[in-house]
């Protein structure tokens, strides 16, 4: 009887210690990695790692964003066409939130990451998930509650409310949790070096998006309501994104930084702080900039559907090239700020430096291709010639204002990075709040329709001149706190 009770005390005993031994060696594993890639790697290769796949999630996010339209677009309605595009803004609204807990979690993390503070990464991480599913639940409660008064806000009209009560009850009210939740657990797993695993969620959800389009549209739908088949297919994608997402995370190990166990505890004041001093401004700045498009929207619709169908298709084509430059400024992001706290100055600058000509260069490329082929963009989403017509004309203006456009995020996500969230905040406000808007009132009253189109070029002008010198003269110096 004795022997027996030793024979499972040792194997208990065994057990309990390979599976340490496992544990141990994959957090190890795991730390070596994100060293390699935030360290050790030359600059070059180290960005290529990370942003190549947030540049694939981000193409695959504007694809799937563009499939609703491009579907939509097979009825030949225009207003169909712009009921999808009036839900823009306020999807996107979903996505600042989840910036509010994945951005301002994951900058800090990836700062607290190169100082070594991996147990204060790890509650920081709990903190920003329950925190973006707060949020995300508020939002997606308080539009299902107010949605008559949202959907005038956003500019619908007898033609379009119908439908644009469709498409945001499938993916802001239903699947609004769900979006925020993917995307906060997208930049807090990039945070850690994990960019693939952190694209790979994105890119499933895309792609199922674009698959279940058709399906839910013009096979399990009836005719006229093609719209709320998208918004089927769009919750679901997201659902799917998420689950991918919880999946990884269990993959991981209870060991790996990114959780959302709380038994950690809360992390430090001075974390909260700065999770929301990062995070808040890079809502707000991401709310500023879909309200500009919902204003744009609301002055354009008053001269007729058609113009507003038009802007609806250029807002999502000149999505790619921006989408790309996002995709750096993702990628490039943790690697600063890792490097910034670290104290590696040369390393630092040279990730800056190699990604910002980087994204200058899509941008001239961008700008070729879509002034020599605007109508064959265009023609993608619609084939009412009125309406392609229109498009092709605002794409070739709106086009030249990309590398600006790119400018203007990569400086905020550069102080972002650097845990600088009152500098973003600023950046992003008076670029939305002081130039943008009052620039589209204002060239409206002047030239009228085509005032509108031009805002972009003229007020981001002014943007990156001022981004230009809050950089040199705010920037601060390496080795600086992780909080």
């Amino acid at each position: 009887m004795w022997y027996d009770k030793l024979v499972k005390a040792i194997r208990a005993a065994r057990g309990a210690a390979e599976r340490k031994f496992r544990c141990g060696n994959m957090q190890v594993h795991t730390s070596s990695a994100r060293e390699e890639v935030f360290r050790d790697l030359p600059v070059p290769a180290a960005l290529r790692t990370m942003i190549v796949p947030a540049i694939t999630s981000q193409l695959i996010v504007l694809i799937y964003n563009m499939a609703d339209t491009f579907f939509v677009g097979k009825t030949n309605d225009p207003f169909m066409v712009a009921a999808t595009s009036l839900i823009l803004p306020a999807f996107n609204i979903t996505l600042c939130l989840a910036g509010l807990a994945g951005i301002g979690g994951g900058s800090l993390i990836a700062r607290l990451l190169g100082q070594g503070r991996e147990e204060e990464a790890r509650r920081v991480s709990a903190f920003s998930l329950y925190l973006g599913l707060a949020i995300g639940a508020l939002f997606a409660l308080g539009v299902g509650v107010f949605m008559e008064p949202v959907l005038s806000l956003l500019g619908a009209g007898e033609n379009t409310y119908g439908y644009a009560r469709q498409y945001a009850l499938c993916v802001i009210v239903i699947g609004g949790v769900p979006t925020v939740l993917s995307n906060v657990l997208a930049n807090l797993i990039r945070s850690i070096g994990r960019s693939r695993q952190a694209s790979a969620g994105i890119v499933l959800g895309g792609v199922l998006n674009i698959a279940l389009d058709p399906l839910f549209m013009f096979v399990l739908m009836p005719d006229g309501y093609e719209v709320l088949g998208a918004g089927i297919a769009t919750c679901l994608s997201n659902c799917t994104a998420f689950l991918f997402f919880l999946t990884v995370l269990a993959r991981m190990g209870r060991g790996s930084v990114i959780t959302f166990s709380p038994k950690g505890g809360l992390p430090s004041l001075a974390s909260i702080i700065a999770v929301f001093g990062v995070g808040v401004p890079s809502a707000i700045t991401t709310f500023l900039f879909d309200l500009d498009y919902v204003i744009l929207d609301k002055l354009m619709v008053s001269y007729n559907d058609l113009a507003m169908a038009a802007i609806g298709i250029v807002l999502k084509v000149e999505r790619f090239p921006l989408n790309v430059g996002l995709g750096i400024c993702q990628g490039m992001m943790p690697l600063v700020a890792y490097n910034y706290t670290a104290g590696n100055r040369e390393r630092m600058e040279a990730v800056i430096r190699l990604a910002r000509r980087l994204g200058l260069g899509i941008a001239a490329v961008s700008i070729v291709l879509y002034e020599l082929f605007a109508l064959q963009f265009s023609h993608l989403f619609i084939a009412d010639a009125q309406t392609v017509e229109l498009a092709s004309r605002f794409l070739r203006v709106r086009v030249l204002a990309t590398p600006l456009m790119f400018l203007c995020f990569f400086t905020v996500y550069t102080f972002q990075a650097f845990g600088k969230g009152r500098v973003s905040l600023f950046l992003g406000v008076s670029r939305w709040m002081v130039l943008n808007i009052p620039m589209l009132f204002l060239l409206n009253t002047l030239f009228g329709m085509y005032g509108l189109v031009w805002s972009q070029v003229t007020a981001d002008t002014l943007a990156v001149l001022l981004s230009f010198y809050v950089y040199r003269r705010f920037r601060p110096a390496v080795g600086g706190k992780g909080t």
